[in-house]
C-alpha cells in the first residue's frame, strides 16, 4: 500500500504548531501502559470472543464492560440503544472533550478457527439456528477500549480534557422491526449532555499485516443503502405469455438496464459507485408466469450528491423499464436501514497523522484507498469531527491477499493487533489533548 501522500501537505502544514511529542517517538506513558495492560486486553478479548452476541443482544458483553468501568471508579450509563454503555472520565486539568468508540456485536457465522477460545455459541437468526462468531473483530475493539479506559483513569490527574468511552451495539445491523446502532444512540441523546470536540474509532482488518495502520482524509468507507423493488405483472400459463404480463422478463431487463446507472449516468472519474442486485425471487413452477418478482440489492457511494442521484436514477429506470413491458413497480429506494459515507475530517486526520506514525512508525502508516464496505461510525463522524483508522490483523509472513477476510468463518486475528491498536489510539488521545490544550 502506498504511503499517505495525500496527507503529507496537510501534515507538514500542521506540524509547525504541534508539540514535539506529536511528531517524534512513541510517548513513554503509552509504551508503559501497553506493557502493563497487554495481558488483560488479550484476556478480555478471548473471553468476549468465546461468548459472542448478535446486535441488540450484547447483554453479557455490556455487563462485562459496565462492571469494568465501575471498577475503575467511573459511573457507566447502560441500556442506551438497547445494550449500549457509556462512561465519562473527567481529567484533572481543563481541556477538550473527545469520544472513543468500540462496537460490540458479533455475526451469525459459525466459527472454523482452531483456537482454544473458539466460539461454540448458537442462536436463532431469521428463523434458522446459526453459529455466532466475532468474525469482524469487534471483540478486539471492546477489549482495546476497556484497556484504554483503565490506562486513562490511571493518568486522570494529568489528563487535560474529558473522555467519553462509547461502547456501541448493533454496528452490523439489527433484526427487522428493531432500531439500534450509532444512529439510535444519537437519537437517544448520547451526545446531548457530552458534546465531544472529536470522535475516534478503530477497526481491525485482515487486509493488512500486524504492525500496519491505515487512514485517509475525507471519504474512506462507502455509504451503504439497501433497496427493494417489486415488479408486478399478471400471472398466466407459461405456454400463453400473451395472455399475461411477464414480470420475470421485465425484471431481467430492469437488472440489465440498471447497470447503465453507474457505467453511463454516473461520473466515476470523481468517485466510484456500485449498484448490486443481491437476490431475485419470483415464480414457483416451470410453466407458470408469476404475478410478481422481488428484487433486493445494495448501493455503495462516496458522495452525498451522487448517492441521491443514483436513488433517483434507479427509480426512473425501474419505472420506465417495467412500463415498457406493461408491468408496474413498487419500490423502496433506499430502505430505512442505511449508513452514510464514513469520512474522516481532513484537518483532524492531518493533525493526528504524526501520532499514528509515532505509535507504529511512519513506514507502517498507509493509505487504504476507498473501501466499499460501510460503517455506522459515519453517524458519529457527521455529528462532530471524526477520525477512523484500520489496524492490521493478519500475522506477519502471511499475505493479506490470501488471508480469510473479515466476516469469514475462518477470520483469524493475530493478537499482536491488540497491542498495536491500543498504542495507536492512546498516542492519538494523549497528543490530541496536549496539542489542543497547548
Amino acid at each position: 500500500m502506498p504511503r499517505i501522500a495525500t496527507l503529507l501537505s496537510l501534515a507538514i502544514a500542521a506540524a509547525c504548531c504541534l508539540p514535539a511529542h506529536a511528531q517524534d517517538a512513541q510517548r513513554p506513558e503509552v509504551a508503559e501502559a501497553a506493557r502493563a495492560l497487554q495481558a488483560k486486553v488479550v484476556e478480555w478479548r478471548r473471553d468476549i470472543h468465546q461468548h459472542p452476541e448478535l446486535g441488540n443482544r450484547e447483554t453479557r458483553t455490556a455487563a462485562l464492560v459496565a462492571d469494568h468501568l465501575r471498577s475503575l471508579g467511573l459511573e457507566p450509563k447502560t441500556g442506551i440503544a438497547t445494550t449500549g454503555v457509556t462512561a465519562v472520565l473527567k481529567g484533572g486539568k481543563p481541556g477538550p472533550r473527545i469520544a472513543l468508540r468500540a462496537d460490540m456485536d458479533a455475526l451469525p457465522v459459525t466459527e472454523r478457527v482452531d483456537v482454544p477460545f473458539a466460539s461454540k455459541a448458537t442462536t436463532t437468526f431469521r428463523g434458522e439456528t446459526v453459529g455466532v462468531m466475532h468474525a469482524c473483530g469487534h471483540d478486539a475493539h471492546v477489549a482495546i477500549l476497556m484497556g484504554l479506559a483503565e490506562a486513562l483513569v490511571a493518568m486522570q490527574d494529568e489528563l487535560a480534557g474529558e473522555v467519553m468511552f462509547l461502547f456501541q451495539p448493533a454496528e452490523e445491523g439489527v433484526p427487522e422491526g428493531e432500531v439500534g446502532g450509532a444512529k439510535e444512540m444519537l437519537a437517544q441523546g448520547v451526545f446531548d449532555d457530552f458534546r465531544p470536540d472529536a470522535v475516534f474509532g478503530l477497526h481491525v482488518g485482515s487486509t493488512m499485516n500486524v504492525g500496519q495502520v491505515a487512514v485517509r482524509p475525507g471519504p474512506m468507507m462507502a455509504a451503504s443503502d439497501s433497496f427493494e423493488i417489486t415488479v408486478n405483472g399478471r400471472q398466466t400459463h407459461g405456454s400463453r405469455p400473451w395472455n399475461g404480463v411477464d414480470p420475470i422478463v421485465a425484471a431481467a431487463d430492469l437488472v440489465t438496464t440498471a447497470q447503465t446507472i453507474v457505467s453511463r449516468r454516473t461520473d466515476i472519474t470523481k468517485l466510484p459507485a456500485i449498484v448490486t442486485f443481491g437476490a431475485v425471487k419470483g415464480g414457483i413452477r416451470h410453466n407458470i408466469i408469476p404475478d410478481s418478482v422481488e428484487l433486493i440489492g445494495t448501493i455503495r457511494t462516496f458522495d452525498d450528491d451522487m448517492r441521491k442521484a443514483i436513488f433517483a436514477d434507479l427509480r426512473n429506470v425501474s419505472e420506465h423499464v417495467a412500463a415498457a413491458h406493461g408491468a408496474a413497480i413498487e419500490a423502496t429506494i433506499p430502505l430505512s436501514h442505511n449508513y452514510p459515507v464514513t469520512a474522516n475530517d481532513p484537518e483532524l486526520t492531518a493533525r493526528m497523522l504524526p501520532s499514528l506514525e509515532a505509535a507504529v512508525g511512519a513506514g507502517n502508516v498507509v493509505d487504504p484507498g476507498l473501501i466499499t464496505g460501510a460503517e455506522d461510525f459515519s453517524f458519529f463522524a457527521r455529528e462532530v469531527p471524526g477520525m477512523y483508522f484500520f489496524v492490521g490483523a493478519t500475522p506477519q509472513g502471511t499475505d493479506p491477499k490470501t488471508a480469510p477476510s473479515n466476516h469469514s468463518p475462518e477470520f483469524y486475528l493475530d493478537e499482536g493487533s491488540l497491542d498495536v491498536g491500543f498504542r495507536a489510539m492512546l498516542q492519538v488521545v494523549m497528543d490530541y489533548f496536549a496539542e489542543t490544550g497547548s
